[in-house]
Order: C-alpha cells, then structure tokens, then sequence
C-alpha cells in the first residue's frame, strides 16, 4: 500500500495536508462540546438558573456541531478528489505498462488477471484512500485527544476506558490475522472465476454445438461456491465487529456510570455535584474515544482487501520488461531484408528451444515460405521477427540491424504482421483498415479500395449498403472467416510497410480466392518482402524459398522442384495433399 500511496501528485499531497488540518480541527469542535455540556449539567443543579442562561451554552453546542458538519463535508470533497485523481492516474500507468508488455508478461498474469487488477482491485484502492483519509487520520486523533481530555479526571475511569480500549484492540487484531489471508484468496478465486466466464462466452458456440453447457456450468458453479465460501467466511468474520464494538461502547458507558454512582455516593455533598458533572464530561470524552476506534474499525473492513489489491497493481507495475526498446533506431538504406544467423529459441531457458540453429536470407522482394508439421516452430519463427520474444542465442536482423536495435515505432512500421486468427475491432471498415496510422492523417478511400482489391475484399466491401463504414462488430463477428482474414490483410498492406509476414493467414480461404490473392501480391507489391507460414502446399509452391521446418529444426531449403526431388519430409506432406499431375504442372 506504501507503493501506491508513493505514485501520488504533490497536488493531492497538498490537498492531503489541508484535509488533516480541517480533520484537526473537526476533532477540536467535537471535544470542545462536552465542555457545554458540563456546563448545561453544573447549571442544571444550581437554585436560581435561568432558561437564558442554559441556553447560551446550547446555542455554543449547535454552532459547534455545524462547523463540524461543514468541516467534514469539506474532508469528504478533498478525499473523494484525491481518490478519484489517484485511481485515474493508476489506471493509465496500468494500461500503459500492459500495453508495453511482451507475449511473455500477458502469460504470466494471465488476461483475466490483468482484467481483474485494472478493474476490481482498483476499485478497492480508490475505496480505501476515500475512506481512509477520513477514518484513518480523524480516528487516532480523536482517540488520542479525547484520552488527553479524560487522563487526570478519575483514575478508575480511564483504567475502566484502558481496559475497554485493551479488549477492543484484541478483537480487531484477531479479526484481522484471520480475514487478511482471506482476501489474497478472494482475489485469486475471483481471476479463475473471470477466466472461466471469458472461457465460456468466446467459446459459446462449441459449448452447444457439443452440448457441454452442463459440464462448463458445473465448472462455474464449483469455482463461483468456492469463492463464495471464502466470501462468507470473510464477512462473518468482519460481521463481528459491529455488535463487538457495541457491546464494548455499551460496557464501558455502564462501567462509567457504575464506578459513578459508586463514588457519587461514597462523596460529600460538595462534592456529589462535581462528581456527577465529571462523570457526564467523562461519559462523553469516552465515547470518542471508543468513537475514534470504531471509525478505525471502517477502515479495517477494507483495508485487507486493499491490501491485497494494492499489491497485485504493484506486481504489475513493477514488472520488468523482458523486451526493452532503444528510444532510437539506428539508420540504415536496406529495406526489406530479413536475415536469421544461427537463431534458436525457448519460452523457458531452461527447457529444450523450440526452434533450433536456424539461418536463412530474405532479399528485398522476395517470397519465404515455411511449411512444417504442427508444432514444428513455424510461427514461434516468425514472432521474433516484430519482436514478440528475444531469440536466446543467434541474431534476428531486419535491414542489415539487429531487431533489438530498432525502436519499437520504427521497427512496427517496416513490418506488416497478420496472425494466425485475424483480430477486427468494433467500429467500421474504414475504422479497422484506418488502424494504426497517424490520428488526423487518414488514409483515402482510394487507398483503402486498391488495398481490398489486392487482398480480394472489395467484391464484398463494394456489396454492403454503406460500403466502407459498414459496422464491424467487436471481433468482427458479423464477418466470415475468411472475411476476417482478407480484411486483415487489406489492413496491413494499407500500411504499405516493407515487410509482410503471413502467418497462416489464407487458411481460411478457398483455394481460388488463395491463387488470386497471391497472384495480387505478386503483381501489385513486387518490393515487398514476403514471409508466409502455410499449412497448404499449393499456398507457397512459387514462393522463391520454402524452409522446411521439423521438431523446431530447419531440414530443408529451396524451392519447390527441388524439396519435392530431395526432401523426405517434404514430399511426404506434398504427396499427402496433391496429386502428382497437380505438383509436376505447379497447380
């Protein structure tokens, strides 16, 4: 918690101070009643006190009561500003830290998780500086205070208040010990059941076609009753401590008036009437103070939790990045060579790399394909291209310079990546295939038409009653597949970048739609280098190299004619998918 109270402005530091001091204050007009009221009581059982004369110490009391009221509305407004400046700051540092992260840190946490800490634990935070400025600082100062007013008034009732404050502290701290592990539970619990809800809606349509709709309710029901036990073990844990604190308040106040009416009586009749106005000061002093902890008590009901959330925002945002980026790139004059020297790879370091030794060279223009078996390492190949992970060992050079020397922006904008499962966001054609370019700077609808002519997408672009903006649903979802994916690669060549990789990007393309797309690219984007990852001999039969890739290995290079001549592998897969006449004439 010290870490995010650390990251705020000096500004709302400064708004903090001025809060404390309307707090001290606040608590100074509280305490200062019971002296009226001391008075009210002295005047009360003196012969010959007039209604004018109880009322002025009355009228004190009221206007004390209302600058009280107006100081802690003016607490309320600077807390509630503080909070919610805090939590917007946080919540872009969040969002800028993720959006930084590399395939490696989204894994680590999870995206449910991530959802989870930007959303539901800074909630909590935001609910803690709110309340906390308030209870947290006026608590112990009242307490404090009020302590203060009652230490040299009557030794048996402040050892009476000590005693009641010691039970007090007791139940609090047990109370806490036992909720605290809690809450990290509740937490965690709380990102699996998200996981399984963001699991069971994107995969709706499996669930019925299967019918698992049981099986996946069970699994929600399980996870949703476990974190419902933890959720009720916590509140009747806390529940406790509304009636604790009331059988506390309760007791003492008997206690006082007891040990009154002990001494009362035990007094001279001089002194009866000092006793009994000390006793009523004295009743009211210890009620702050117990008062004082009860508004610590508020906090504690949060303060657990916020806790936990607080630290599950500092992991993230004190995460070191596996990938760190140059503010500047190195200048270079090639464009569009690609050059892997001796690169292999691992997820873990420890574990066998999933691609081993690979070296090949991609001259500006030309077409590289790689075709392998599943899990061969085909598209972790081409990931450390854009730099979604770091090659363990060998280099990855893109213009005759190593990635990891180009700045993140400059390297983004030589290469056009489309992944396997083509990714449209909610809006409109012109919006997706716009993404990414420079905000006033639009690209024209003529540039937007040649890009969906290259990638086959304009027949159906063209048929659409507004065109280019058409709606496009979240995840596009009111697109074909093979929609998606052309409308995907129109994107990318829209962006006119250098470097186009295709990971498995026509497969979801017939075979006619296929030949034409690639004959486009060939006529249309000659300069342009092309890395194709395909699972379909006929997609990259004419590409100028195909790699052959095997258990993360490279067992094969060159083109087509000659794989198909010397290639186990090759063939077998070639064999597997065409006829003989269909390979010797290249169809």
């Amino acid at each position: 918690m010290i870490d995010i109270l650390k990251r705020t402005s000096k500004k709302e530091r400064g708004i903090a101070a001025i809060s404390v001091v309307f707090i001290i204050v606040q608590v100074w007009l509280e305490l200062k009643i019971p002296d009226y009221m001391s008075e009210i009581t002295t005047l009360l059982q003196t012969e010959g006190t007039t209604t004018q004369e109880i009322i002025h110490p009355g009228i004190w009391m009221i206007g004390l009561s209302l600058l009280s009221f107006l100081a802690s509305i003016v607490v309320g407004f600077f807390a509630a500003k503080i909070a919610a400046s805090l939590s917007t700051r946080l919540r872009d540092q969040i969002y800028s830290k993720i959006m930084h992260f590399s395939q490696s840190e989204i894994q680590q946490f999870s995206i449910p998780s991530l959802i989870t800490r930007t959303t539901n634990d800074l909630t909590q935070i935001q609910l803690v500086v709110a309340m906390g400025l308030q209870v947290v600082i006026k608590g112990p100062i009242t307490a404090v205070w009020a302590i203060t007013k009652i230490a040299n008034k009557n030794w048996q009732w402040t050892l009476t208040t000590a005693i009641a404050v010691l039970f007090l502290l007791i139940m609090l701290s047990t109370l806490l010990l036992l909720v605290q592990p809690k809450f990290t539970k509740v937490q965690n619990l709380t990102d699996k059941l998200n996981s399984i809800t963001r699991e069971n809606l994107s995969g709706i349509r499996v669930i019925r076609a299967y019918n698992a709709e049981n099986i996946q309710s069970q699994k929600f029901e399980q996870a949703n009753e476990i974190l419902t036990t933890v959720n009720l073990f916590t509140n009747r844990m806390l529940a406790i401590m509304n009636p604790g604190m009331t059988i506390i308040s309760s007791g003492l106040t008997l206690a006082v008036y007891w040990i009154g009416a002990y001494l009362i009586d035990a007094a001279q009749l001089d002194a009866k009437l000092v006793l009994f106005s000390d006793m009523v000061v004295f009743t009211s002093y210890a009620m702050q103070v117990v008062l004082g902890f009860m508004l610590m008590t508020i906090i504690f009901l949060i303060l657990p939790r916020a806790l936990v959330s607080a630290k599950r925002i500092t992991e993230v945002l004190e995460t070191n990045l596996s990938l760190v980026w140059p503010e500047q790139s190195v200048l270079t004059e090639k464009r569009g060579e690609i050059e892997f020297d001796h690169v292999s790879f691992g997820y873990d370091k420890s574990a066998v790399p999933v691609i081993q030794d690979i070296s090949f060279k991609a001259k500006q223009g030309q077409t590289i394909a790689f075709i392998g078996s599943t899990g061969s390492g085909k598209s972790t190949l081409i990931n450390l291209i854009p730099r979604f992970y770091d090659a363990t060992s060998g280099g990855v050079k893109v213009d005759g310079q190593n990635v990891q020397a180009y700045a993140q922006d400059e390297l983004n904008n030589r290469i056009g990546f489309i992944p396997q499962k083509p990714v449209l966001f909610s809006g409109t054609i012109r919006s997706n295939l716009d993404f990414g370019t420079s905000v006033g700077s639009p690209l024209s609808d003529n540039d937007l038409k040649q890009a969906l002519t290259i990638a086959q997408a304009w027949d159906f672009v063209e048929a659409k009653s507004q065109k280019l903006d058409d709606p496009v649903a979240q995840g596009g979802s009111n697109f074909s597949g093979g929609q998606k994916q052309r409308l995907a690669i129109a994107r990318v060549i829209a962006r006119k970048p250098e470097i186009l990789i295709f990971d498995d990007s026509f497969s979801a393309l017939d075979y006619r739609t296929d030949k034409m797309l690639r004959d486009a690219l060939d006529t249309h984007l000659r300069q342009t280098t092309k890395l194709i990852v395909a699972q379909r001999i006929s997609t990259i039969m004419h590409a100028d190299q195909i790699i052959v890739l095997d258990e993360g290995r490279m067992v094969g290079i060159g083109t087509h004619e000659t794989l198909l001549a010397t290639n186990d592998i090759y063939q077998e897969i070639a064999h597997s998918q065409l006829s003989k006449e269909e390979l010797a004439h290249g169809k």
